[in-house]
């Protein structure tokens, strides 16, 4: 709440404070000079949200004290009239059962996320910023402009000295080999899973849906096949493959898990979100396919989501709702990330400078999609109110953006970039302490692509700030161009997982960022 400095009496002798006189001022304070407005907007939001159980609670009194007036007659009365209309009092149970009975077969079975967990690769594959600058100088692919040109992306990522790269990249010269790969892919796969079900005490073989999601690097077998064969799951298991999908395919991966789940009663999905990037190292020198080789880092995520009603108690969270935005009818939004070969015919990710613009258009049709599943009606009247007040006074009204900090208590925003996460700050009005997971995560693992937003939610819970209730917004950025939300509701008071990627460093972060 703001304040002013004391005031002063040129009068009173002395020059003492008005607020401090012997006198007593008995008029009281002007709240509507001092009251800070977000008190009366959040008293505004419970009132609203809070207005249907504010109108029940005139009738359930009015009912109660007309039940304790009732006297034994009364009741002897009322068993009379309901023998008399015995085929009516049928009927309307009949209904009553058979409305029951369809709600609840056709209702949403609840998703549960057990548990996850992240790979944190061994210490030998760190890769700090005089490494990446010396091996991409050794590599000899690379002329003195791009050089330079990743030195300063770099220095601007916000990634950290600890980041990881895959062990061929280690090698001088790289040899970014299938086979080394494939050993990458096993690497953070198998690690990520193996803590995964030594957490959750889960049989592999009871796991009857597996979703894996790698955009670059779709091998023959295939990735969910190699993960089949490592730990012997059932023969008729419903194994999918998602490739090309960018960033945001790890919301798109438990979106295709959710809806499994639906339709297979009483079984376990295991999710797998990662990316390879042993094979996908760009050697040219083509500066919008050089900034890839800057952000992108070794990453992996295993999610075990349930629909067995016994598993709640044990249950991490409760899935609410998960949004997606695909903007790939447009050319510029469907070219902005592009695997393509440059004059020399070197493979690599290009990025567009219109990245940021239309990362942002997908961002808004995203959350006007999200916004009414999940903001309090408070917030919606808001937003309905200024928009009615624009479109037919054709007032130049401030258009209102929605509060989402009363919608959700924790955000974990895809560590794409810095430029991303100041942007999603600045646009959806946030505090530093709300994007601080993902700012974090960007400095100790980088981009791990899809990954990213369980590294942040790690972290949220490493630091113990994850309650009973809250609720967690994730959003994912990708290709195509998509901008993907998933909403999550804590069921407990979560603690962090063993083996957790911040297990050994978490005491040491938040780190302060050079601006």
């Amino acid at each position: 709440m703001e304040q002013s400095g004391p005031t002063y009496d040129s009068g009173s002798g002395g020059g003492a404070p008005v607020g401090v006189r012997i006198q007593h001022n008995r008029r009281l304070p002007d709240f509507l000079q001092s009251v800070n407005l977000k008190y009366v907007k959040l008293g505004y939001h419970y009132l609203i949200s809070n207005l249907l159980t504010l109108c029940f609670i005139p009738l359930i009194i009015i009912t109660s004290i007309q039940v304790s007036e009732m006297n034994i007659d009364d009741l002897r009365q009322l068993w009379i009239h309901l023998q008399f209309n015995l085929v009516s009092v049928v009927i309307c149970s009949a209904i009553l059962v058979f409305g029951l009975t369809v709600f609840i077969m056709t209702r949403p079975r609840p998703v549960y996320l057990v548990d996850y967990s992240c790979y944190k690769p061994p210490h030998n594959l760190k890769a700090s910023y005089d490494k990446f600058m010396e091996h991409s100088k050794l590599t000899g692919d690379f002329d003195e402009s791009s050089l330079e040109f990743q030195r300063k992306i770099l220095e601007r990522s916000g990634l950290g000295e600890e980041t990881y790269f895959p062990e061929a990249m280690h090698a001088i010269p790289p040899k970014p080999s299938m086979a080394a790969a494939r050993e990458e892919a096993e690497q953070v796969m198998y690690g990520a899973l193996d803590n995964l079900f030594s957490n959750t005490n889960v049989n592999p073989k009871d796991i009857g849906i597996l979703v894996v999601n790698c955009s670059l690097f779709n091998p023959t077998p295939s990735l969910s096949a190699m993960i089949v064969n490592k730990y012997r799951l059932r023969g008729n298991i419903r194994s999918y493959n998602l490739g090309g999908m960018g960033c945001s395919a790890g919301v798109i991966a438990v979106d295709l898990a959710k809806d499994l789940l639906q339709v297979n009663w009483n079984t376990y999905a295991v999710v797998v979100s990662t990316e390879n990037i042993t094979q996908n190292w760009y050697f040219g020198n083509k500066k919008s396919m050089l900034i890839p080789n800057c952000l992108f880092r070794v990453g992996c995520s295993a999610v075990l989501l349930s629909n067995k009603g016994k598993d709640r108690r044990r249950a991490k969270y409760r899935l609410v709702h998960i949004v997606r935005t695909h903007k790939g009818a447009d050319d510029k939004a469907f070219h902005c990330v592009y695997q393509e070969q440059d004059d020399q015919g070197k493979t690599g990710v290009s990025l567009s400078k219109e990245l940021m613009a239309i990362a942002g258009g997908a961002l808004k049709t995203n959350i006007t999609t999200l916004g009414p599943l999940v903001l309090p009606v408070s917030e919606q009247l808001l937003f309905f109110a200024t928009l009615v007040i624009k479109k037919l006074f054709n007032r130049n009204v401030k258009p209102y953006i929605p509060d989402f900090k009363l919608a959700f208590d924790h955000f974990c925003i895809h560590a794409g970039g810095r430029a991303v996460i100041d942007e999603l700050e600045k646009n959806l009005q946030l505090l530093p302490f709300h994007v601080e997971a993902s700012r974090m995560t960007l400095h100790r693992f980088g981009n791990t692509s899809s990954s990213s937003i369980w590294y942040e939610l790690a972290y949220i819970e490493a630091k113990g700030r994850m309650c009973r209730g809250h609720r967690v917004w994730q959003i994912a950025f990708g290709s195509g161009f998509k901008c993907n939300s998933a909403v999550w509701q804590a069921l407990q008071n979560v603690k962090p997982s063993q083996h957790s990627p911040w297990e050994d460093c978490i005491d040491n972060y938040p780190v302060k960022l050079i601006s």
